[in-house]
């Protein structure tokens, strides 16, 4: 489409154009939003709406290439999901459904990927703008009604892209940090449907190869269903969402505990021999040969030196299956030492393995998102230092605020919202938990502007480049010494000052009572 103009030399065409996705007639109602203004007045309001969006963290620091990356990410965080709803003449909130063709009442939401942005995207939203998640909620009950699948990847409809069904945790982490006002009765039976059946034409939606992985507690790697281990780890997780879900909306246990026995499940991929996590075949032996370092087959764009830290609800166990704290630490460690070139020629080079190279972090692959939150784990296991160390390594490094300033997919504002977190000093390693797990905070002072009303002060006391190591904290003028923070502590409005050194503290962090969240030690 195209459109011609007469005008003379030095005269200035003023075109507005609004769009629809419901009809030609809501298009020219929704042309009226734009009122009478003139280009700079919309462009002045759109401005006051940026401003009040990215206004609610205010940032002090010296250095304005930081607070450039900050608010670059911070832009790029609150791009998605994407509204895709609109208002009748009647004032009434409608949407085309991109599940069934029809125009319908209620909200919708669209173009993201939970295996993306379960992990802190949408506890981001949770945290800062609780409203428009609710909004989104609702939207997800009416992708349910409509299709009678949630969407693990939506643009618009049910796309077949990734796996895992983390339309469960997006859910789930919603309810559990308060969220309400939405019909959540209607998402329960979404996410038991999800959990026990595979969308008939796009099986990225419920779960591709659920038969398998309730009957063995695994998905073999012989049954001709590829990323089998990706999978089986993701829907272990996804099992203990619906499971603290379920015990939240008050179900009996008949209901809900076989949601707790699954999320057991990533035991059964654990070998002992290498101590990460590896394909098995249905007569319960493991796939042989196994290389670590391979790409694909088993795994989602990644291998198992990516993927074995994705038991986000059971840091614990995990470090019980590879022998204690000692040995856990020493498998983290050996992510950075193993050199990033192996595993190069073990398929067809897709960009996440040359950014891995680029990166030159070992087999640390940031670019993209299972090994984004492996970082925090050092706090699960007594050495939040190293934690404290390797956060700030990535921000630094790997971050910048120039055309180039991402080391891989940005993916729905995920990469974006790791940084943000990292940079406030604190991440939700596991949404569903109440839990954020400490690191290094970039800042010399942040202003967290909540939407009830409170706000978060976090100063940071001799916060300099090469001081990343925090020496103590307190929370509220009181010295604590807990590995994370709760959603409540921030919420009701906290004031955390963190006392930064070039040295780490060795003695903060360290006792068992001090480790965040693990559902081994809730089965005690």
């Amino acid at each position: 489409m195209y459109y011609w103009f007469l005008y003379k030399k030095g005269e200035i065409v003023h075109a507005k154009v609004a769009s629809s996705f419901i009809s030609y007639e809501q298009a020219e109602l929704n042309l009226q939003e734009l009122d009478t203004d003139s280009f700079d007045e919309i462009v002045a309001k759109g401005k006051d709406v940026w401003n009040d969006v990215l206004g609610r963290i205010e940032v002090e620091d010296k250095d304005v290439d930081n607070l450039r990356t900050f608010y670059s990410n911070f832009y790029r965080t609150v791009l998605f999901p994407r509204s895709f709803y609109e208002i009748d003449a009647n004032g009434q909130i409608m949407h085309y459904s991109p599940y069934n063709g029809e125009v319908l009442p209620g909200y919708m939401f669209v173009d993201t990927g939970f295996w993306d942005t379960f992990r802190c995207l949408f506890p981001f939203l949770n945290m800062m703008y609780p409203s428009m998640n609710e909004k989104m909620q609702e939207g997800l009950a009416n992708a349910y009604k409509e299709s009678g699948f949630l969407p693990e990847w939506s643009s618009p409809g049910h796309r077949n892209i990734m796996v895992g069904n983390n339309s469960a945790s997006v859910v789930a982490d919603a309810y559990l940090k308060g969220l309400r006002g939405y019909d959540i009765e209607t998402l329960w039976e979404a996410l038991k449907n999800g959990a026990n059946n595979v969308h008939p034409t796009v099986p990225a939606s419920g779960r591709t190869g659920y038969k398998e992985y309730n009957e063995y507690g695994y998905i073999p790697c012989d049954v001709n269903i590829t990323q089998n281990v990706a999978r089986s780890l993701e829907y272990a997780y996804n099992d203990w969402t619906i499971y603290k879900l379920g015990e939240a909306l008050g179900k009996p246990q008949e209901e809900i505990g076989i949601y707790a026995q699954r999320a057991m499940n990533y035991r059964n991929l654990f070998d002992p021999e290498t101590k990460l996590m590896r394909g098995k075949q249905k007569d319960g032996t493991f796939r042989t040969p196994f290389h670590p370092v391979d790409w694909s087959r088993d795994f989602t764009e990644g291998n198992s030196w990516h993927y074995s830290w994705s038991v986000f609800h059971d840091p614990q166990g995990l470090i019980h299956l590879m022998g204690g704290k000692k040995e856990f630490v020493s498998m983290l460690d050996s992510v950075f030492i193993v050199p990033g070139y192996m595993g190069m020629t073990s398929r067809s080079m897709i960009h996440e393995m040359r950014e891995m190279q680029v990166m030159n972090m070992g087999q640390y692959a940031h670019g993209n998102q299972p090994i984004q939150h492996m970082l925090y784990l050092y706090n699960y296991a007594g050495e939040p230092w190293k934690t404290q160390y390797w956060v700030r390594e990535v921000m630094d490094k790997l971050y910048s605020y120039a055309p180039d300033g991402y080391c891989g997919d940005e993916d729905n504002g995920q990469t974006s919202a790791w940084y943000i977190f990292s940079a406030l000093g604190f991440y939700p390693v596991c949404p569903g938990t109440d839990q954020y797990v400490i690191g290094s905070p970039l800042f010399d002072t942040v202003k967290v502007k909540l939407e009830n009303g409170k706000q978060i002060v976090i100063k940071s006391n001799n916060n300099k480049a090469e001081n990343r190591y925090v020496q103590s904290i307190k929370l509220n003028g009181k010295n604590y010494s807990k590995n994370y923070f709760t959603h409540a502590d921030l919420m009701n409005g906290a004031r955390i000052h963190f006392e930064m050194n070039n040295q780490p503290n060795k003695n903060r962090g360290v006792q068992d009572s001090d480790f965040p969240y693990s559902f081994s030690n809730e089965l005690k």
